[in-house]
């Protein structure tokens, strides 16, 4: 795939856009690693891969500070590895080994990470949403600066109880960031088969929750739009929403062929605005690295992405008795 073109000057570093370069391409390696793996069989049920879509949780995460939470729906990978948690333990994890971050017992929706902060992947569309205002009410209840990430999509956007959650995280001004990734297809229909309202951050001000649209597909706008966002939560002025525009080039899930649209519009996405090419053309054009240094840093990416396959692939199975840990249970009375 040739360069984007790019004229304007980025207002970043070389060090940063080179971390954004390895960020998202270490998303976009994994993702496609753990798609050749399903293939395989080696990954079973639901798997959702996040390609195309790198920009987002990467220029969030550049917004974020230790104490920061965050959490979304069931094409999570991305965030897991954008936020620092272990390759080795995500991959392994959706292989269903006992070295996964939920002991081979969560899969690819339903793992998580104190330690990151990283409070999952949720499988019933929207629940994580509710869930990421009642952290944010923890966080505002201890008194403390952190803030909370709450992804969820265009599809969710139409559910009932992202609105009763809007509702009374302005009611309480909670330090949460309802971040829509509106990649333009809620499984397989269309956006504007779905949805009426011409933009879906303005169904805020119904509940005085100011927001923006995000262009998606650059990363120096989607971590511009992110520490406006946590500025104003962090000062205390409630709750703020960012639908960020992007778009997802594999199907909804493994499963799904996406015969709902062109491979034409899906090709053109990716010749004209890739997220990855698009500073990969920064830091070309700036002077910041050359062809050489890319591919190296190319070569690192896949090699950590083979070694966490190699890991995967080596964790043995959990245990039977891993079936009776981490439940609830209650005695008969």
């Amino acid at each position: 795939m040739a360069a984007r073109k790019t004229t304007a000057k980025p207002d970043a570093s070389a060090e940063e856009l080179t971390q954004f370069y390895r960020d998202m391409l270490l998303i976009r390696r994994f993702e496609e690693k753990a798609g050749q793996l399903y293939g395989m069989g080696l990954i079973g049920g639901f798997c959702h891969l996040y390609i195309g879509q790198e920009a987002v949780v990467v220029g969030l995460e550049a917004a974020a500070q230790d104490g920061d939470k965050r959490l979304t729906s069931y094409r999570d990978h991305g965030h897991m590895l954008a936020c620092g948690m272990d390759p080795n333990g995500v991959m392994a994890e959706l292989t269903g080994r006992a070295g996964g971050y939920s002991k081979g017992k969560g899969g690819s929706m339903h793992m998580f990470s104190k330690e990151k902060d990283f409070y999952g992947g949720h499988g019933i569309v929207a629940a994580q949403v509710p869930i990421g205002a009642g952290l944010a009410f923890s966080d505002k209840y201890k008194g403390n600066k952190n803030v909370t990430f709450t992804y969820f999509g265009d599809g969710a956007a139409n559910q009932g109880q992202v609105y009763e959650t809007y509702n009374m995280a302005e009611l309480w001004d909670l330090p949460v960031v309802f971040v829509i990734e509106n990649n333009q297809y809620a499984m397989g229909t269309s956006v504007t088969r779905s949805t009426k309202s011409p933009s879906m951050w303005e169904r805020g001000a119904a509940y005085g929750i100011p927001g923006e649209a995000v262009d998606g597909m650059e990363v120096l706008a989607v971590r511009d739009a992110g520490l406006k966002a946590v500025k104003h939560c962090r000062a205390g002025k409630g709750p703020y929403i960012l639908e960020i525009k992007t778009y997802r080039y594999r199907g909804h899930s493994m499963s799904d062929p996406a015969k709902y649209r062109t491979r034409e519009e899906v090709q053109k996405m990716r010749e004209e605005r890739d997220c990855i090419e698009h500073v990969r053309a920064l830091l070309l054009d700036g002077g910041h690295a050359s062809e050489e240094d890319l591919k190296t840093i190319d070569k690192e990416i896949k090699s950590v992405v083979n070694a966490a396959a190699d890991f995967a692939r080596e964790s043995p199975e959990p245990d039977l008795d891993e079936l009776w840990t981490d439940i609830y249970a209650t005695e008969d009375v």
